[in-house]
């Protein structure tokens, strides 16, 4: 399989020529950088729990500004038209600027462009586990989709309302559906005869300022529906909500032409990577491809327990296979019987994933593994003497040198082979997938827990469902992202925010994937809940409100999301479907 390199945003340029309407277009002239930047009342944005004056005496902030931007259109001053039709893009303003880039464009004089905040209709019933894993419609990437619900979130903004009181609650606007998409029209100068940067500002104020038309009373959620009338008014200040900042022209920069030739051979036989319908591809890495020998070698060195200081424990000791490759103990006992202060997460489908650890403190299983080896509360080890012990032993210098082409062992390697081994754990083949493959049919009880769990809880719209779809929804039943669900928690783990220090990430971890959930208690974190059962009742009565508390939880304004017994033992038997039979059969 083919992957690219990781980056946080990606743009998907398709080989299509550009479709033109009285244009003689010449051999490409420039390119054109589209610049997204955002804005409250002139001031930047931050994602980082600032607050910001709206209308009326009230503020707000925000922790998540999502959107897709699609079909660019270039017009000139005879209105002739120049339209990309298949190229999209993914802005996130949790950077201070988005580029976005457009290719192959005449040296034309043009005074307007347009674009849309959102898809065609086309577009947004596609496929989205066709799309490869730079895409901006790749579901995993851009974490805007709607999951079996189908279609894309066109624009997701999130985040937090504080009255003159000094009382809050969370907002949760993500607008979707294709009578929603946003249509941007504006005029501009731009001399495409050498290469341009345009920006384009989004000035938020002017989509949520108004109180009396974007408010916590009645007005602090909307999921797209269509006819929702919160929708049409967002879609309507959305489009109104963007100018042209500025134009920078740019030199044109000459890059050096690689060398195929000289690129390393090839080593070893390259591994079968299997998706199952309605999975996305994967990024998977490219400067050590997968292989089967180095799986092989990995799943050796997973399962090796002399690679800790004691010769005690493995990897395995604390990732058991039959529970997921997760521990079933509260906390893990690691060399001498140090216990750590976090559950041992499953690392089933971990080759979906961009952060790892509870905190996210690292960005690769690569960084994830050596942590591992040399943490003195885990398998304490040393990599010289582990390097050392390794080349010493009988069979290991064969299974490097069949790995990467010679014998010789380094941490990297050490590394590099466990996350191979690690990357080949999926889970795709629960009863549920087996359910929407149309091979077996889940129960009313467990249907009714499906319909549950993707319907949010918003009883001004007489909505009563789980709203579980926000932070777990897609094929992985989890968004990858790290939120604060009303834990509360010991003060010494603050989660996300001791690695970026915000106080707005103060007590969010990551968001666990709910597949196998049956079998890899307990839960969350800190291990605290025995059962899901347990869970299910948090989220019912138990939530702990705080500053930095998820939006979509936040918004409610009680202790949690109401559910009757029946409908928490629905939820639970719905969840149970979730589990893949191959962790029990040691596959």
């Amino acid at each position: 399989m083919e992957t690219s390199g990781k980056f946080r945003f990606r743009l998907f340029i398709c080989l299509l020529t550009w479709i033109s309407a009285g244009f003689s277009l010449p051999a490409p002239a420039a390119d054109l950088v589209l610049e997204f930047r955002h804005f409250w009342n002139g001031a930047p944005i931050e994602l980082s729990g600032k607050w910001f004056d709206r209308v009326g005496g009230d503020s707000i902030s925000f922790s998540r500004i999502d959107y897709l931007v699609s079909g660019p259109v270039l017009e000139d001053s005879g209105d002739r038209r120049l339209a990309r039709e298949d190229w999209f893009g993914l802005v996130n303003a949790g950077d201070p600027v988005s580029r976005l880039q457009l290719k192959g464009l005449p040296g034309n004089l043009f005074s307007v462009i347009e674009f849309s905040v959102g898809l065609d209709e086309k577009t947004n019933g596609s496929d989205p586990s066709l799309y490869p894993a730079n895409h901006p419609l790749n579901p995993v990437l851009n974490n805007l989709h709607w999951s079996w619900q189908g279609g894309y979130i066109f624009l997701a903004m999130e985040g937090h309302l504080r009255a003159k009181s000094g009382d809050s609650m969370g907002f949760s606007y993500h607008i979707g559906n294709t009578p929603h998409r946003m249509k941007v029209r504006l005029p501009l100068k731009l001399d495409l005869s050498r290469p341009a940067r345009l920006s384009l500002d989004f000035h938020l104020d002017r989509v949520l300022s108004d109180g009396r038309s974007v408010s916590p009373e009645g007005r602090s959620s909307t999921h797209g529906r269509k006819g929702d009338p919160l929708a049409m008014l967002l879609k309507k200040n959305v489009e109104n909500a963007f100018v042209v900042g500025g134009v920078v022209y740019e030199k044109p920069v000459i890059k050096p032409v690689s060398d195929p030739a000289k690129k390393s051979p090839g080593v070893g036989t390259p591994y079968a990577f299997r998706l199952k319908k309605g999975f996305p591809v994967p990024a998977l890495p490219i400067d050590f491809p997968l292989t089967i020998e180095r799986v092989e070698l990995g799943r050796r060195l997973f399962n090796d327990v002399s690679l800790s200081s004691a010769g005690s424990i493995s990897c395995a000791s604390c990732h058991i296979q039959s529970n997921a490759f997760s521990d079933p103990v509260r906390f893990s006992k690691g060399v001498g019987g140090q216990l750590g202060n976090r559950n041992s997460m499953s690392l089933a489908n971990m080759a979906w994933k961009r952060s790892f650890f509870w905190d996210g403190r690292v960005s690769s299983i690569r960084e994830q593994a050596l942590e591992a080896l040399q943490n003195p509360s885990e398998m304490d080890a040393d990599l010289n003497n582990v390097v050392a012990l390794l080349k010493k032993h009988p069979s290991y210098p064969s299974l490097f040198k069949s790995a990467f082409g010679n014998q010789k062992v380094t941490p990297e390697r050490i590394a590099v082979a466990i996350e191979q081994f690690v990357l080949t754990i999926t889970s795709m083949d629960s009863r549920f997938d087996q359910s929407m493959r149309g091979q077996v049919e889940l129960s009313p009880e467990e249907k009714r827990g499906f319909e549950l769990f993707f319907t949010e809880y918003d009883p001004r719209r007489k909505l009563y469902g789980a709203d579980c779809f926000h932070c777990h929804g897609g094929s992985f039943f989890t968004d990858h992202g790290f939120h604060n669900n009303g834990l509360g928690g010991v003060a010494e783990d603050i989660g996300l925010a001791r690695i970026t220090g915000r106080q707005a990430d103060h007590q969010k971890f990551a968001t666990p994937s709910l597949r196998n959930v049956a079998i890899t208690p307990p839960y969350m974190h800190d291990g605290r809940f025995k059962s899901i059962e347990e869970v299910v009742e948090h989220y019912t009565s138990g939530i702990k409100r705080t500053a930095s508390l998820d939006p979509n939880l936040s918004k409610h304004g009680v202790k949690g999301i109401f559910l009757s017994l029946g409908d928490r033992a629905a939820l639970v038997a719905f969840l149970r479907t979730l589990t893949d039979p191959k962790f029990k059969k040691g596959e």
